[in-house]
């Protein structure tokens, strides 16, 4: 989800393809949350965050520069605020997961592209143009369409809460896409060290929460390293030397493809029964997310 734009890539197909293997690893997440269902979210966040720490340790390199150009109140967004960030999407996606329909609660989670775009053009043109408020509208109706029968029918029992934890992720997730725009915090350099110090957060949280639990089983920890490594390590430098591309623009649209493929591998993995309001929830989504962006 970095949207800056740094050095150019000369090959015209190579930013399309990193950002295409992004979005793909991205869908895979509640499939793989499935997986490692038996570990608790806060647990399975910090081990996730952990793999992901690790799989971007190639772009530590540029770590090493002295940060002359943050001041202590920079630094201080950077290496808190960042990180907290990052430990409210992971951690507030998975527990989300847990409390209602992993592709219900997916989809409500990728309006987060429609939630930045909406903060990003407040900021730049201080209004709202009404594609992007007609776009945005469309999207959070998709997510009201899955929502909407849960509420009528229970209240705010039942899934509300997972529901609620994913409008959350989905917040998170614009805001530290807002975060990767400002000049001179070069986060991509720093994602090792994110990662790293958001797996501490979530770790601190899960001992006081969760408590001391047993090894989970070799297919728990396999999942676990497959979220990290992939979604959280993989996708982030893939997403990374794909908005380095002169087309980064188009190119970033392919992130509002990730809601319609985790749905499609839900059911194609038999986690989530095939239901009408799925694909339609889907491509409302989808379909605001591009209008908004246009």
């Amino acid at each position: 989800m970095q949207l800056h734009a740094s050095r150019l890539i000369r090959s015209p197909w190579l930013g399309g393809s990193a950002a295409a293997l992004a979005v793909v690893l991205w869908a895979l997440v509640p499939l793989l949350v499935d997986g490692a269902g038996e570990l608790p979210p806060l647990r399975l966040s910090t081990l996730a965050l952990l793999a992901g720490a690790l799989g971007t340790l190639p772009m530590a390199r540029g770590g090493r520069r002295r940060d002359t150009g943050l001041s202590r109140g920079h630094g201080l967004m950077v290496h808190a605020g960042v990180p907290l960030l990052m430990a409210g999407a992971v951690g507030a996606c998975f527990a989300s997961f847990s409390l209602a329909p992993p592709a219900e609660a997916a989809l409500i989670t990728y309006t987060w592209p429609v939630l930045f775009l909406l903060a990003s053009r407040w900021r730049v043109l201080g209004r709202l143009p009404l594609a992007t408020l007609g776009g945005a509208l469309l999207a959070f109706s998709g997510a009201a369409l899955l929502v909407a029968p849960q509420v009528l029918s229970g209240g705010f029992s039942g899934a509300w809460g997972g529901y609620g934890l994913a409008l959350v992720a989905a917040l998170c997730w614009a805001l530290y896409s807002l975060a990767c725009q400002v000049p001179g915090w070069r986060l991509g350099e720093r994602m090792p060290h994110l990662l790293l110090v958001a797996s501490v957060m979530t770790g601190v949280a899960s001992l006081l929460l969760d408590g001391v639990s047993e090894l989970p089983s070799p297919s728990a920890l396999l999942a676990t390293a497959a979220l990290g490594l992939g979604p959280y390590g993989i996708a982030m430098l893939a997403w990374d030397r794909a908005m380095r591309d002169p087309q980064a623009q188009r190119v970033g649209n392919l992130a509002h493809a990730v809601p319609v493929l985790a749905t499609l591998f839900l059911v194609l993995a038999g986690v989530t029964a095939p239901d009408w309001r799925l694909p339609v929830a889907a491509v409302l989504v989808l379909a605001g997310s591009m209008t908004a962006s246009r």
